[in-house]
């Protein structure tokens, strides 16, 4: 029978999308369940940059990882269709993008100026799933086809309307290295960018404290501050894995379709944000020593179970080292809900078409009439999204202003 996760996703390989109108049987949304966030990101995730490590010292830590003995619990080997390659859309929700100026710096008015840059999503279930569980039966009569929703093509990729006024929301918070996004639009070899998961929760209060402004006392430079983020685009997102003749083939996408603004302006072209665009999205093995400066220490990786580690990087079966394979594709959500997941984003293609290519099944044309139908609400429903208050997080960059 199919479950449903977090984010309304189906764990099963869903039945392939057609042209015509299908119908769909009606889908429950389960409930996510909390996870606290670490002290360290609480307070802004500061020290989140990529680090060098010794190698020497990396490959005598990692070795005692990979040669512990396998283990039978919920998650392990012995429960490999939990991690497995999951066909079709995998998640869906709301993407906003948020950059932080520099120390001492009061406001960024170019990317030389900002310090970090942020994406934030937001997981939703299909908009027609919650359309279903709201519709009500009339008469016995038609009780069979109450239990039935058309949809068109693409659907499962647009996420329900984001409430507000809510305090608690499943999100992750990622730190992209070089503070944009990959660019498809750059010429010659692929843009391909380091990313890692920095912050994972619920509490959406604790995530405005961290993205909110800091004041440190130092004993060298007295007091240094930071300035809040500032929001710089809001859409709606979906991954989607594709898979490839062989399974070294098979790939996942993430493609958006901002709603805010819908004309991008110089903020925007800076951060490598397009009106619609999407990557190939992989993960690092944690295990694998790092690349040249690229990448976080041992101790601050992602701290995977035995099931993901066996089942989705291979360990102790598959590549040339005891390790496992060095990335994989996204296969489930699941590689994503751990602080310290390192990415990489590899530039795909931009636009509505360029989505549909990525995504397949129409779902960047879907994607487009949700966002431009959202674009109609005013830009302070969404901060109250994410509980944020406009007088504290600056909304001018929405408008392609630097600030």
């Amino acid at each position: 029978m199919p479950v449903q996760t977090r984010s309304g996703a189906v764990t099963e390989n869903p039945p392939p999308v057609h042209h015509r109108k299908k119908t769909v049987k009606r889908k429950s949304e389960r409930n996510t369940e909390g996870q606290n966030i670490d002290q360290e990101t609480k307070t802004g995730a500061k020290k989140r940059s990529a680090e060098a490590v010794d190698e020497g010292d990396e490959t005598k830590a990692e070795q005692s990882e990979y040669k512990k003995p396998k283990v039978t619990e919920e998650g392990s080997s012995a429960d490999p269709n939990k991690y497995s390659f999951h066909e079709g859309v995998i998640e869906r929700g709301h993407i906003y993008f948020f950059y932080r100026p520099k120390v001492m710096h009061e406001e960024a008015h170019s990317i030389d100026e900002v310090r970090n840059f942020h994406m934030l999503l937001v997981p939703r279930p299909p908009e027609f799933s919650t359309e279903v569980e709201g519709h009500s039966d009339t008469s016995s009569q038609n009780e069979d086809q109450d239990e039935l929703n058309l949809i068109g093509e693409g659907a499962d990729a647009v996420p329900a309307p984001e409430p507000k006024g809510i305090p608690t929301k499943h999100y992750r918070l990622i730190t992209l290295g070089k503070k944009r996004l990959p660019d498809p639009d750059k010429p010659g070899r692929k843009d391909t960018l380091w990313a890692m998961v920095s912050t994972v929760g619920e509490n959406l209060h604790e995530l405005d404290d961290g993205l909110g402004k800091k004041t440190n006392e130092t004993k060298t430079r007295g007091t240094r501050f930071e300035e809040p983020v500032r929001l710089a685009g809001r859409g709606a997102y979906a991954i989607v894995n594709a898979r490839g003749k062989t399974p070294s083939q098979n790939e996942t996408h993430l493609g958006y379709h901002l709603s805010h603004p819908l004309s991008i302006g110089g903020v925007q072209e800076a951060l490598g944000v397009h009106t619609s665009s999407s990557f190939v999205l992989q993960v690092k093995n944690p295990l694998a020593p790092a690349t040249g400066r690229v990448g976080l220490p041992p101790n601050r990786r992602a701290k995977y179970p035995a099931g993901i580690m066996d089942n989705v990087f291979g360990r102790g079966t598959r590549g040339r080292q005891p390790y496992g394979l060095r990335f994989s594709t996204c296969s489930c959500v699941d590689l994503l809900e751990y602080e310290g997941a390192e990415l990489l984003l590899i530039a795909a293609r931009t636009g509505t078409q360029g989505n549909d290519t990525s995504l397949g099944d129409n779902r960047g044309e879907a994607l487009q009439e949700a966002s431009e139908k959202e674009a109609k609400e005013p830009i302070a429903n969404v901060f109250k999204e994410l509980e944020m208050d406009m007088n504290v997080f600056p909304g001018e960059p929405l408008e392609g202003n630097w600030i």
